[in-house]
This record gives structure tokens, sequence and C-alpha cells, in this order.
């Protein structure tokens, strides 16, 4: 059973940055998948970044390489997700998930075992 609690989320301009924080609590493994996935009002939710607890690995989907990132704090079970140059098509709420598995497609909304609140980004232009 995990709880996943997100916070940082906002209204900036265009350019501008913000750090998505998800706090991870109650039991983990070795082998856990994060992601953060993103829903713009009348479009489906959509995958934006992933990272293994273990190892570290990443994963972006292509309209954020090089302008998201995401991180890990072990020590803390919190996730991050750094935007920076932020734009107006970015806006969305932004949720955090957890996979217990480890295995299967990342980007896939079902590979996901735990789902956060979720978390309002605006970008004005």
């Amino acid at each position: 059973q995990v709880q996943l609690v997100e916070s940082g989320g906002g209204l900036v301009q265009a350019g501008g940055s913000l750090r998505l924080s998800c706090a991870a609590s109650g039991r983990t493994f070795s082998n856990y998948r994060m992601g953060w996935f993103r829903q713009a009002p009348g479009k489906e939710r959509e995958f934006v970044a992933a990272i293994r607890w273990s190892g570290g690995s990443t994963y972006y989907v292509d309209s954020v390489k090089g302008r998201f990132t995401i991180s890990r704090d072990n020590a803390k079970n919190t996730v991050y997700l750094q935007m920076n140059s932020l734009k107006p098509e970015d806006t969305a709420v932004y949720y955090c998930a957890a996979d217990r598995g480890g295995l299967g497609n990342s980007r896939r909304v079902e590979t996901y075992d735990y789902w956060g609140q979720g978390t309002q980004v605006t970008v004005s232009s």
C-alpha cells in the first residue's frame, strides 16, 4: 500500500519554471517505478516522465525532453519533476503515479498501481 502526496503546482508565465514534488509513504520495493502524467481539459491522460527508485533510469515524452527533469531522493521517498521553459501547452493537471511491479510499458496509465490527487499547472502566454 502506497500513498502519494503531490505539491508544487501553480500559475507561471511562459518561459518560467516550477518544481513538482511527490512524497510516497507506505511500503515500497526496490523495483518501484515512479511516473508523472498530465491531463489537459478535454484530453486523455498522457505520460510525461518516469524513473526507477533503484538505478535511476529515466524516460521522457518527446515534447518535454530538454525542458523537464525527473529525479528522486530515496532518503525522503520523494520524486520531483523540474519543469523549465514552460509553454502554454504544458498547462494540465499533473499526476504522480507508482508502479510496484517495475515491468511493462512505463508510458501506459494501466501500468501504474497508485495515483496522487493531481496538482494544477497553468502556464500563461
